[in-house]
């Protein structure tokens, strides 16, 4: 099978500074970097990968340590070739008529050269539709019977023509289709709590492309299980990026997840994953979800900012906010024409899909596919510079929108707490059979969930009951201090003393002799069972068990 030059795949990382080659599992969770990438013996052909906001340069470093260590992968199957290798079939090539090519480029390039100057998307579109029926109208007049090869041939030669014109306008003249130049980005829009009644919210526009971020906070029940070959997981944050039909102007009945929203919501849920707080400091889960409205290139890279704002919208103390931008490249006899924030028909006619999301401090994510045979360093390296400038550009606009995460959470959000009780102390919460946890759930209307490490995590929409709940929990575990007064209930009255329930599970014996200063005939003449009482903590018998005081108090 005919094929260009022999290529290698190859994971970095990067641990202490020192970047890694195929890092372990292990390694991987202490990597600052995961990269994946495809190379050729001369330059690199793919990347996709995470980081923690590493800098560019880093970043570039990151790629070529990858592309230098790909080259035994390759020498192996250079090898392997010179030994075993038969010669490549021949593939006969198409013929084209020429003839009929000089005549559709004559027809269609001054066409095309107006069309392509229309910055609306949708009227663009409907007039190159135009341009190809008036095309074939001139070049096949009415009465020929042309094949439908001709015919095809026809409309590929119109595309190959406006692919050209695209091309050569950028090269030589710096226009893109849109009429900006090569560094300009479109105007962009943010809003924040466009949806009052969701827990966060934001609508980001960038040109024709906007994208709709809607947050969810949930509890620990609604984490996402993993069951997969590592073994189960569980994950509290979910990115789910929605492409309906009506966002590119069609009409086609809704399916399941394809390539596109599995691809670029992954994409964007890996560079935001690593700015959200741990669960330490934010227990809750979180789902985002992405409607892109209106798309004309970079939808993931918007999806990445109108979900930054949403979560910050939301409460969620995220480390920093977060942009995203797709880079294009237009190459040709050694001209090179880097393009930021790229329409759909500049990622479809140009040689490179280049996204980058990160920071002001560095890059958290990137994915990058081109279609000619490689990139120098160079170009990698003025992309990631130019990238930059973007990035810092779209995030400056967004903090005029919102500057950092709201102090507080939306109203309608559950309250969701921890409370870390001694492990000892699960049993007392838990109960005999589950009875006492369960009596929590029936007189709150709680959810709670006790870890093995004793992080008791206790949510409600209704906020009092979570307060209610966390007392009750807080009484159980409880640990008396001695010397301290309470106020406790009594119990039980006996012939030498009164028992008296300083904290639900927690009683203590106030012996006849420190009821009350001077002799005491019978208990019931101090207290009677029901009664409150202060009661000094004095310490344990020899049997462990605590001594109480009314008198000292």
């Amino acid at each position: 099978i005919p094929f260009y030059q022999p290529i290698g795949g190859i994971r970095v990382g990067r641990i202490n500074g020192e970047f890694v080659v195929n890092p372990t599992p292990a390694e991987l969770e202490e990597s600052e970097l995961n990269i994946i990438m495809a190379a050729s013996k001369d330059a690199i052909l793919m990347v996709e990968g995470e980081a923690k906001e590493v800098s560019e340069e880093v970043m570039l470093d990151a790629l070529w340590f990858g592309q230098e260590q790909v080259q035994p992968i390759i020498r192996i199957q250079e090898e392997l070739m010179q030994r075993c290798g038969k010669p490549k079939r021949e593939v006969a090539i198409p013929e084209i008529d020429e003839e009929l090519h000089t005549k559709v480029t004559a027809a269609s390039q001054p066409k095309l050269v107006e069309a392509l100057q229309i910055t609306e998307k949708q009227e663009r579109y409907q007039r190159l539709d135009a341009v190809v029926d008036e095309v074939l109208a001139e070049v096949f007049p009415e009465g020929s019977e042309p094949s439908n090869d001709d015919i095809g041939q026809a409309k590929s030669s119109i595309s190959s023509v406006k692919k050209n014109v695209m091309r050569e306008r950028i090269l030589k003249d710096q226009i893109r289709i849109d009429g900006r130049g090569p560094k300009d980005i479109r105007q962009i829009d943010c809003e924040a709590r466009i949806l009052p009644r969701a827990h966060g919210s934001a609508l980001f526009t960038r040109g024709e492309t906007q994208a709709l971020g809607v947050v969810t906070l949930g509890t620990k029940e609604d984490e996402q299980l993993i069951d997969s070959l590592h073994g189960v997981s569980y994950r509290n944050f979910m990115l789910h990026y929605n492409f309906p039909s009506f966002c590119v102007g069609e009409a086609r009945p809704p399916r399941g997840p394809g390539r596109r929203e599995i691809g670029h919501g992954h994409l964007a849920e890996r560079g935001l994953s690593h700015l959200l707080p741990s669960r330490e400091e934010f227990p809750y889960t979180i789902r985002l979800v992405s409607e892109v409205l209106e798309s004309n290139g970079s939808s993931s890279m918007a999806t990445v900012c109108s979900g930054s704002l949403a979560m910050m919208d939301a409460g969620i103390p995220l480390k920093a906010a977060a942009a995203g931008i797709a880079m294009g490249l237009i190459y040709d006899d050694g001209q090179t024409s880097i393009l930021s924030d790229i329409l759909g028909d500049e990622d479809h006619l140009g040689d490179m899909d280049f996204k980058v999301v990160g920071t002001t401090t560095g890059i958290t994510a990137l994915q990058m596919d081109i279609k000619i045979k490689g990139l120098t360093r160079e170009i990698v390296k003025a992309s990631l510079e130019q990238a930059c400038e973007g990035r810092l550009h779209i995030l400056k606009i967004m903090g005029d929108t919102l500057e950092q995460s709201r102090a507080g959470l939306s109203s309608y959000a559950p309250r969701f707490i921890t409370h870390k009780i001694p492990p000892d102390k699960i049993s007392i919460v838990i109960g005999p059979g589950g009875k006492m946890i369960k009596s929590i759930v029936e007189r709150t209307g709680v959810k709670i969930n006790i870890s093995d490490d004793g992080l008791v995590s206790i949510a409600s929409g209704d906020h009092k009951a979570v307060d209610a709940a966390l007392e009750i929990v807080r009484d159980l575990t409880r640990t008396v201090e001695i010397g301290t007064v309470y106020d406790g209930i009594v119990k039980r009255v006996v012939d030498f003393g009164a028992f008296v329930e300083v904290f639900p599970g927690t009683e203590g014996l106030v012996h006849i002799s420190n009821l009350a200063e001077g002799r005491v005939r019978a208990v019931t003449d101090v207290v009677r069972e029901g009664d409150t009482v202060k009661v000094k903590a004095m310490g344990l018998d020899k049997r462990g068990k605590l001594q109480l005081s009314i008198k000292d108090v």
